[in-house]
């Protein structure tokens, strides 16, 4: 599965064809273009080329020895999705043409070539390639700039998320951060604890989903040996453990009414007694909380204590889903995508178009921790340097996959059942791709396939620019 090299290095070209002529005029005009160029004469030297060194692009002979050239046009885009193809024939034909652009080749070209179009042809998807990789670069070097205290985004929403935790770090003691799961909340905590004067202190984590109801009490506050069964030595608990620096309340809803009343009176005195014990040790810590749960709903239903959860909202700050934020996809990608290749020591240079659409248009239910696991478990599966949409399909679960725009496929009717002219369909299909983006302008264009000037234009030309969908602003 090939992909873009870096600028320095020369895309690669295998050439297959039983015409050593052929092969020598097709090499030496690729080699002007900036190819580096490999050669085969039969199907089996190409795959095996390919499984050695994924290439770029492939110029196939539609007759080959020992293959039909559109039956090795299936393998290659099978084995390697980032690979351009070109078929070449003596024998052109309707048929073969349009069965050759369906199963994704790039051009259909006749023989005896016209060098002209052949050089013009070569140069332009040399110069796309580069573009490619470029692009690759800047995004993972953005990604890079884009970080925050291990968090990353260029949306206006997480910056306005980033602008909250640096203004408010140096000053708040108890924050509340809410949102989906796996939008990010422990890194949000662990941004104000960087952020905050406390920075060099102990920053101690409690998942309190994680623990059992009777040792709720014993995990935060402690206990003194025989306080209860098992306890045969004196134990601090997470309070006295973060003295001086932040304790992160992960999923704070969770925790047991009987458990609520003492959190409340450590937060308002701060001070903690431990299980058996009659004395009070006074603490100094800063408290971060987190929950997926609607807290005021948890209140309103008698599930968690009305003065808690007021305490604990002195500070609140909501990360919104992935989806609200999808311009920031290319970047989280670019970020995983580059440590994937780091730890599993794979070059792996980015996407294919059609992985990155796939992306853009996923559920996200589980949001960015989603987002990450899906892209290693793609690295994982690819043998190229591109990820293609296959290996995206094998990572995906079931409830992620992305599903064409509703009424992808079918074409506007007029009322006497004749197909709409082609301008009314190009206006239905971008009205459905800016809805199934959210109306975010940067990843219709990406999904549409063109340039977010190029899109402005066609709202304008459909006179769309005030209907179509816009971003919505995430609930704060």
């Amino acid at each position: 599965m090939s992909g873009p090299r870096l600028a320095a290095v020369r895309p690669l070209l295998l050439v297959v064809d039983d015409e050593p002529a052929i092969l020598k005029i097709v090499e030496r005009l690729a080699a002007k273009a900036g190819f580096e160029v490999v050669t085969g004469a039969n199907g089996t030297d190409a795959m095996r080329t390919l499984m050695r060194r994924p290439a770029d692009l492939a110029m196939v002979d539609l007759r080959l020895p020992d293959v039909n050239g559109l039956d090795l046009l299936r393998q290659i885009r099978r084995t390697v999705p980032g690979c351009e193809v070109i078929l070449m024939t003596g024998y052109a034909a309707v048929d073969s043409a349009v069965e050759a652009i369906k199963l994704g080749a790039r051009e259909y070209l006749t023989k005896p070539f016209d060098f002209d179009r052949l050089r013009e042809l070569l140069t332009d998807i040399r110069l796309e390639l580069e573009r490619r990789a470029h692009v690759v670069a800047l995004e993972r070097q953005v990604a890079r700039q884009l970080e925050f205290c291990g968090m990353l985004g260029r949306s206006p929403l997480m910056q306005e998320v980033f602008s909250l935790i640096q203004r408010l770090a140096p000053h708040a003691k108890v924050v509340l951060i809410s949102g989906e799961t796996g939008t990010g909340k422990e890194l949000a905590a662990r941004a104000f604890h960087q952020a905050g004067p406390r920075r060099n202190r102990p920053f101690v984590t409690i998942n309190c989903s994680a623990v059992v109801d009777t040792l709720f009490e014993s995990e935060l506050f402690g206990h003194v040996r025989g306080a209860f069964t098992g306890a045969v030595e004196s134990k601090p608990g997470m309070f006295e453990a973060a003295q001086g620096g932040t304790l992160f309340l992960d999923e704070v809803g969770e925790l047991p009414l009987s458990v609520q009343a003492k959190l409340l009176r450590a937060l308002e005195l701060g001070e903690v007694q431990r299980v058996g014990s009659l004395q009070s040790k006074r603490v100094d810590v800063s408290v971060i909380a987190a929950t997926n749960r609607d807290l005021r709903a948890e209140v309103a239903a008698g599930r968690f204590r009305g003065d808690l959860f007021y305490r604990l909202n002195v500070v609140e700050v909501a990360l919104p889903p992935l989806r609200d934020r999808r311009e920031d996809i290319p970047y989280l990608t670019a970020a995983f995508m580059r440590d994937a290749s780091q730890r599993m020591d794979k070059p792996l240079n980015g996407l294919t178009p059609a992985a990155e659409r796939a992306l853009l248009t996923a559920r996200w239910d589980g949001n960015v921790r989603e987002l990450k696991n899906v892209i290693e478990r793609a690295c994982m599966l690819t043998d190229g340097t591109l990820v293609s949409d296959r290996e995206l399909a094998g990572a995906f679960g079931p409830e992620t996959s992305p599903s064409p725009p509703r009424g992808r496929g079918a074409i506007p009717l007029r009322a006497n059942g004749d197909a709409a002219p082609l301008e009314a369909v190009e206006r239905v299909h971008i009205l459905e791709v800016l809805r199934q983006v959210n109306g975010n302008r940067m990843a219709a264009a990406k999904v549409l396939g063109i340039s977010r000037r190029a899109l402005y234009r066609r709202l304008d030309r459909h006179r769309l620019l005030d209907e179509a969908p816009r971003p919505s602003l995430a609930r704060r």
